[in-house]
């Protein structure tokens, strides 16, 4: 079936290569969503559900999950893009949609992929497929910025595949899958092991924007189109978390887990820094939010080192951040459109010209920092609180500092959009509130969370991070 599935999805956004019209593109990219939800309704409806399709997919709980969040993120990205794309000629504009659907086709083969070398395969049709939306302005600086993601993330994924050859020294008759590696890694070579691992955590930290090859994703926001940053920042990265929390789960069996912890605390807290840091140091709203992605995921894996409930907390992080983070790079979309401009110390006083889009900021503030309503509140609390469990109180108190440099960063750049004197012309289109309220959808979907955590997303959650 999944076959099925990846052949379709294709087909349908190649044809969108040959439409003469943008309104033919819009009816191609129904048929492709038509085609997502069909997929959805055969997982939950139709008993595909935990099964396996075309020996290498697994449709489980964990790639149902992300697979879910990135078609609804994806479908917001289409209809953002639309408005953003809407005085392009019909070549750039069919050119990018067919991209876009490539790249949600390449990302939910990453989702359901039960073997380490299928998963491989599918992050690196992401790069390629990036790469195209990356050059969609077709200038000198996204030129650069295209190859610079190319030759950087074909690097840093080439280091993964080097760990995945070593781990595969301890596979059982050379299986990859998972569930098989899971049970061999137990008699694996500790050495082999501990590098293996590093060097996926090395590869795969351009696709989570993590350290030490988070850059990569950084200039990749910095050039995409604001709604594609939306999914590169979410989806992609939700991806490059998935095939190395598939990876955290294989090695939580061996002998070598707990180094494997203590490696992920020292990427995180690294990514933590890295985050906080650039945060004060950046005047471009994208490249802003893109460090704020870098300091959430070095959260998420903090989570993953510490172990325990800190588990549940990073898979539930990611879940809202997902939508929070996606719904800030929609409003920088409406951003764009009005001052044609990401430059912190020139533009202002977004408050005023777009009331709906200025509370929308504000909110996102509010919870990307964690403070209730916020979903995140109650996942780095849960961080907290194993962290103290635990004992280790230096972490305590580095969590800490980081986490007010970050408070600091980001209220006084949010306040400087929506507060200080504008500096630049305006653009002459008109202000779209109709994209900034969709926007603000999903900011409200994540605060409810933050109140109310239904009972089917917290037992999914569980039964992930039960090993």
């Amino acid at each position: 079936m999944i076959y099925y599935y990846f052949i379709a999805s294709v087909l349908i956004a190649i044809s969108a290569l040959f439409a003469k019209e943008k309104k033919i593109v819009y009816l191609i990219g129904l048929l492709f969503y038509a085609t997502q939800a069909a997929l959805i309704g055969t997982i939950l409806g139709g008993g595909a559900y935990e099964a396996t399709s075309g020996l290498f997919f697994t449709f489980d709980a964990l790639g149902s999950l992300f697979y879910g969040l990135m078609i609804v993120v994806s479908a917001f990205v289409f209809y953002h893009s639309e408005e953003f794309l809407k005085d392009n000629n019909i070549k750039e504009y069919r050119l990018y949609f067919a991209l876009l659907m490539l790249l949600t086709t390449a990302i939910t083969g990453v989702y359901f992929a039960n073997n380490l070398a299928v998963t491989w395969i599918f992050l690196e049709a992401t790069t390629l497929c990036a790469a195209g939306i990356l050059y969609y302005h077709h200038t000198a600086k996204t030129l650069e910025a295209t190859w610079k993601y190319v030759f950087g993330c074909s690097t840093s994924i080439t280091i993964a595949y080097l760990g995945i050859l070593l781990l595969s020294t301890a596979a059982r008759d050379g299986s990859l899958n998972y569930a098989d590696l899971g049970v061999s890694v137990v008699e694996g070579n500790p050495l082999y092991l501990k590098i293996a691992f590093l060097l996926i955590l090395c590869g795969y930290s351009c696709k989570i924007e993590l350290f030490p090859f988070h850059t990569i994703g950084v200039d990749a926001n910095y050039a995409a189109p604001p709604p594609a940053s939306a999914m590169i920042s979410t989806g992609l990265v939700n991806a490059g978390f998935l095939a190395l929390f598939r990876v955290y789960k294989v090695m939580s069996g061996s002998e070598v887990f707990e180094w494997v912890r203590s490696v992920l605390l020292v990427a995180g807290v690294l990514s933590l820094i890295v985050g906080a840091l650039f945060l004060r140091r950046t005047n471009n709203y994208k490249r802003f939010l893109s460090y704020s992605t870098v300091e959430n995921m070095g959260l998420v894996v903090i989570g993953l080192g510490v172990g325990g409930i800190g588990v549940w907390a990073a898979l539930f992080h990611v879940v809202c951040h997902t939508l929070i983070k996606s719904s800030l790079f929609f409003q920088m979309a409406v951003v764009r459109q009005i001052y044609n401009s990401f430059r912190i110390n020139r533009i202002g006083n977004y408050i005023n010209i777009n009331k709906i889009g200025g509370v929308g900021f504000i909110l996102g503030t509010v919870v990307l920092l964690a403070f209730p309503p916020s979903p995140l509140f109650l996942s780095e609390l849960m961080i907290l609180k194993q962290v103290v469990a635990d004992g280790s109180w230096w972490l305590v108190g580095v969590l800490l500092v980081l986490l007010c440099i970050v408070i600091y960063a980001v209220c006084s750049r949010m306040l400087k959009l929506c507060y200080q004197p504008n500096q630049d012309e305006l653009h002459p289109s008109k202000v779209d509130r109709i994209h900034s309220w969709s926007a603000l959808l999903l900011l409200l979907v994540a605060m409810i969370l933050g109140c109310w955590q239904p009972q089917f997303l917290q037992d999914l959650i569980t039964k992930i991070v039960t090993f």
